[in-house]
Order: structure tokens, then C-alpha cells, then sequence
């Protein structure tokens, strides 16, 4: 895979380099092979001094994304490997075998034959195994959030050690219970306003993810199932570059409404695991309406930051499956409103907005409840 022009990949030699330093003796490399991103390159070892045969080796991508520059994606995922392994304890994640002193060059450990669980479902579907593998990631989020709740001000120590001003430290939170602003915006352009009551209700959501109380804990900022690999020696969670403390719940609502690539997810199981795993350490979690809240206030949000592509979507072709995913993501924020008997006049403007577009665009006018869960978005 050809890289391109505004990638320049770390020289053989400066792997060896860091790797020699860190195993305090002579590792030498046979090959680097590009992977999925070109920031993302498996090294093969010739010769390496009780490191495994293969590494990969992360380095600075060409832009950030989000309100994180390159550099600071970089420096959040040493400081959060490095948490997760030393301070915490848990084998949840590649193991950090070497970075350099600016973080712009990471070697983790080569969690290959492990798959991406996203790709599996996209292959075989939602099988009775590949339930059970998503329990797991939903039980591996839960026991990542039971450790780390409380923790918050030793994660980011880390990060300013690592070079990140304190005023950076929320950016990715301010991000996530900022944009639902977008949202708002776009649906009164669109001619589907929240009532007064619904944006007090939204109001309240984004509320109850800015003060999670015992619910702050870290989640890797995209806990979706393509960051979730699977295969033998158990699961592991990967990615991030956008880790951060936040709501807890943010980690279980993509069992609840589908992430961007899916038109349907599987639900209650996972959302249960997930739970169970947090109950450890967070007693109020075993609380149903504590939780229901929380579970609701994080998925309605994400309705809300998704319903800024109103507009985009409006303009795309019949059948495009976008505007199907953005009806069942509407059915969905409402229904898990409802069933935890919280935020009702927010519920009530997701069921009427996806009426409304059902009728403008009657190719979306379909069961979506009767979806195959994992039912992948096309492009």
C-alpha cells in the first residue's frame, strides 16, 4: 500500500533505536509492512532481545481530528496505555512497548491473529458467537470504567507530564456536549423544532453528562466495535487517541442507538454486561433510574449530534441508507427514553421528527425494529 505524500513514515533505524533503548539491548528490524492507516505499520524483528517477533509501530498522523491536534492524539494514548497497564492494572489493551520522549512514535504490542470485531459482523452477521464476543466488549468497557471511576487526576497527570496544558484537558468532553448544538440548529432549519419542553429535556441530558458524579471514568472516546479486537487470548480494546474522562454511559449507548456504521444494534444483553461490570466499583449504577438516566441522557445526545446532518442527508438520492440509519437512530434515542421512563417530551419530538421523515423520504418508510441487528450502513 502506497503511502501518501503527506505521510512520512519512521526510519527502520529510529524503531530500532527506541526498541534497543527500551530492551537495553541490540534489536534489529527486518521489514516494516503499511497496515489499515498509513500511520500504522507492523515491524518485523530480526532480532529481538525477548520482545516479540512483530510490533506495531504508531506514529503522527497528518492532521488531527476533532479539537485534538496529531501531536496531542499521540501524547492522550501514551498516557492513557500507560494508565490503563501500570496505574490500573488491567490487561485490557495492547501492551506499550516503547515511545519516544514527544510521544510522536509508539510501539505496542501486535495483537494480531485478533480481529476487528465490526469486521466479523459485517461478515457473518449478529450469530449467537458473535453475541457473545459483544458481550465481552461490552463487559471489557464496564470493567476499564469500574477501574478507572475516581481516578480522573492521575490520568491526567499523566497527560500534562506528556506536554498537554491543563486547558486542554476537557477538550474532547467540551466537544461531545457541544455539538449536539448543531443538531438543534439544523432541525428548526429543517422545520422540526424541539418544543420548549424537549430542549429542556435535552437541556437536562447534556446536564447529566457534563456532572457525571460517580459516573466520570475513562472511556477511549469512540467505543465502537471496530475498537474492539477478538480472537485468542481474549479481547482487547484499542485506540486511544481520544481517551478521556466522561460519562460513564457514553461507553453503553452504542449498545442502545447505532453508531455510524450501523442501522441497528443488538441491546439489553450488552447494556446489562456493561452494567454488571461497572456495579463494582460504582454502586449507583445498580440503581435503575440512575442509570436508565444516564444510559438515555448519552444516547439522546448522540441523536441530537447526529441530527446536524439533516440537511447533508436531504440532499442524497433515494435509498441512501444514511437517511434509514438516521430514522432508526431517532426510533431508537426514543425508545430507550421510554423504556427507562425519563426525558418524555425529548422522546416525543425523536418519534414525530422521524415521522416527518418517513413522508419526505418515503424510502426510509420501513420497520426498522425488524432489521437484522448489525445490519451495516452502506456507504
Amino acid at each position: 500500500m502506497p503511502l501518501p505524500p503527506d505521510v512520512i513514515p519512521p526510519a527502520s533505524a529510529e524503531i530500532e533505536a527506541l526498541l534497543t533503548a527500551s530492551a537495553g539491548a541490540r534489536v534489529i528490524i527486518e521489514s516494516i509492512e503499511p497496515l489499515h492507516h498509513p500511520w500504522v505499520l507492523r515491524a518485523h524483528l530480526a532480532k529481538a532481545n525477548g520482545l516479540p517477533d512483530t510490533v506495531i509501530v504508531k506514529s503522527l498522523r497528518p492532521e488531527g481530528y476533532g479539537l485534538r491536534s496529531a501531536e496531542e492524539l499521540m501524547r492522550c494514548e501514551h498516557a492513557a496505555l500507560a494508565f490503563i497497564a501500570d496505574d490500573l492494572g488491567l490487561g485490557l489493551v495492547p501492551r506499550l512497548h516503547a515511545a519516544s520522549p514527544d510521544s510522536r512514535l509508539l510501539v505496542l504490542e501486535d495483537l494480531y491473529p485478533r480481529t476487528e470485531l465490526a469486521q466479523l459482523l459485517r461478515r457473518d452477521g449478529h450469530t449467537p458467537a458473535l453475541d457473545a464476543e459483544l458481550t465481552a466488549f461490552a463487559s471489557s468497557m464496564g470493567e476499564l470504567a469500574a477501574a478507572s471511576a475516581g481516578r480522573a487526576a492521575l490520568f491526567n497527570s499523566r497527560r500534562t507530564a506528556l506536554g498537554t496544558t491543563t486547558d486542554r484537558l476537557g477538550d474532547w468532553e467540551h466537544a461531545y456536549t457541544g455539538l449536539w448544538q448543531n443538531g438543534l440548529a439544523q432541525a428548526a432549519a429543517f422545520g422540526v423544532p424541539l418544543s420548549a419542553a424537549a430542549e429542556r429535556d435535552l437541556q437536562a441530558a447534556v446536564a447529566e453528562l457534563a456532572d457525571p458524579g460517580p459516573f466520570l471514568a475513562l472511556t477511549n472516546g469512540d467505543t465502537e466495535s471496530h475498537n474492539f479486537l477478538t480472537g485468542p487470548g481474549g479481547g482487547r480494546l484499542i485506540d486511544f487517541e481520544g481517551a478521556g474522562f466522561r460519562h460513564a454511559l457514553t461507553a453503553a449507548a452504542g449498545f442502545a442507538v447505532p453508531g455510524p456504521d450501523w442501522l441497528r444494534v443488538s441491546g439489553p444483553s450488552q447494556i446489562e454486561a456493561f452494567r454488571r461490570a461497572l456495579s463494582r466499583t460504582v454502586p449507583e449504577a445498580e440503581d435503575d433510574h440512575r442509570f436508565g438516566y444516564g444510559l438515555a441522557s448519552a444516547s439522546m445526545v448522540w441523536v441530537m449530534m447526529r441530527t446536524e446532518r439533516l440537511t447533508t442527508l436531504d440532499a442524497r438520492s433515494h435509498g441512501d441508507d444514511s437517511r434509514t440509519q438516521l430514522v432508526a437512530l431517532l426510533e431508537s434515542g426514543a425508545r430507550t427514553a421510554e423504556t427507562n421512563r425519563v426525558l418524555p417530551h425529548l422522546a416525543a419530538w425523536a418519534r414525530s421528527t422521524a415521522t416527518v421523515l418517513r413522508h419526505r423520504w418515503p424510502d426510509t418508510d420501513s420497520d426498522t425494529t425488524a432489521l437484522a441487528p448489525y445490519t451495516w450502513r452502506a456507504r
